[in-house]
């Protein structure tokens, strides 16, 4: 089982959206040296929460700094972009890391209406054009040459000609999953966003799974990790998530919260998500025994592929430190040390 990290650059409160990018690239350089196997950039727009709306650029930054750890997105919201311009971007991350670069598509919009309208004017507004399959079609066919015989983009050659990286669909619903399958792509399931229909997914995913050309089904399940050397620890860095879905289900998107304001922020308030019920949590909190415990018991039960992390943990050294003692717990074969605190 692989193990990679997905990164929001969530903005944490008292620091600054600059920092927070800052943040992303110190943490990229410790997954390198630790043996992660990639190293995703979410993209969200117009939010005081999150500093990270263009992913290709720090996939291009992480990649000139790191030595092997895969890069990309995850994902590029494609209703909002053009599929060429999207794939010549790709190409050009691909020649300059061969064999490092993977792309990310997702369908959301990753912003408000206001916003999603100025990134793409020419649509309602939702940032969806209504015809994802047709827009994710044409990407592929750029990437990989594959218009029909008379197609006016079928004459159009892209630069580099070298370099086409590889494409994983984002998905939350079976409907999505089943897309994937129809064209043979791996798919990164977001189980920390919707984790009642995680089963169901990979389910649709592989029983519709079209695998013509030799390739196979792959699972990738997206999962929010809170890793300390106690379970105590562990519970006191993720207040702050806490604190921050509480206020997201209220509409405020904030910088994240320190522990100890959110922990003075929860009290006297509802439990978020109290009453969720789910085959597994969205999010898995505690010491590395634990952790281990709860994705090896998920692995064996939907045979996954791979755990794709996401820790929005306040304080950079936390972060850090809990990356670094899952790396350890699972034995990922890395270079060793870090700057991190144990």
């Amino acid at each position: 089982m692989k193990l990679s990290v997905l990164d929001q650059s969530v903005v944490p409160e008292g620091s600054t959206p600059a920092t927070a990018l800052h943040n992303s690239l110190n943490l990229a350089r410790l997954a390198d040296r630790l043996g992660y196997h990639r190293y995703w950039f979410a993209e969200h727009h117009a939010t005081p929460s999150f500093a990270g709306p263009a992913p290709e650029i720090m996939a291009a930054r992480v990649a000139a700094e790191t030595r092997r750890i895969r890069v990309g997105s995850g994902g590029v919201l494609l209703p909002h972009y053009s599929p060429l311009k999207v794939a010549e971007v790709f190409r050009v991350l691909g020649a300059l890391s061969p064999g490092r670069i993977d792309l990310g598509v997702g369908r959301g919009i990753g912003a408000g209406s206001i916003e999603a309208h100025a990134l793409a004017p020419g649509t309602s507004g939702g940032g969806d054009d209504g015809d994802f399959p047709g827009k994710l079609a044409e990407l592929l066919a750029f990437l990989h040459g594959g218009f029909p015989d008379g197609h006016p983009y079928g004459r159009i050659q892209l630069m580099p000609t070298a370099g086409a990286p590889e494409v994983w669909l984002l998905v939350a619903s079976p409907q999505s999953a089943e897309l994937a399958a129809r064209l043979g792509l791996p798919v990164s399931i977001a189980h920390f966003g919707r984790p009642q229909v995680t089963r169901s997914v990979v389910e649709a995913y592989r029983g519709a799974f079209d695998s013509h050309d030799g390739s196979r089904p792959r699972v990738q399940i997206g999962i929010g990790v809170y890793c300390g050397p106690t379970e105590e620890e562990a519970r006191r860095v993720f207040a702050s998530q806490r604190l921050f879905r509480l206020r997201m289900g209220r509409g405020l998107l904030l910088p994240l919260p320190s522990p100890e304001a959110a922990l003075d922020g929860l009290r006297g308030e509802v439990e978020p998500l109290a009453d969720e019920v789910a085959e597994w949590p969205r999010c898995v909190v505690g010491d590395p025994d634990h952790v281990h415990k709860e994705l090896t018991s998920m692995t064996e039960a939907l045979e996954i592929d791979e755990f794709m992390v996401l820790s929005t943990i306040h304080a950079p050294r936390d972060r850090m430190r809990s990356y670094e003692l899952l790396a350890r717990r699972f034995g990922l074969t890395g270079e060793g040390g870090g700057d991190s605190a144990a």
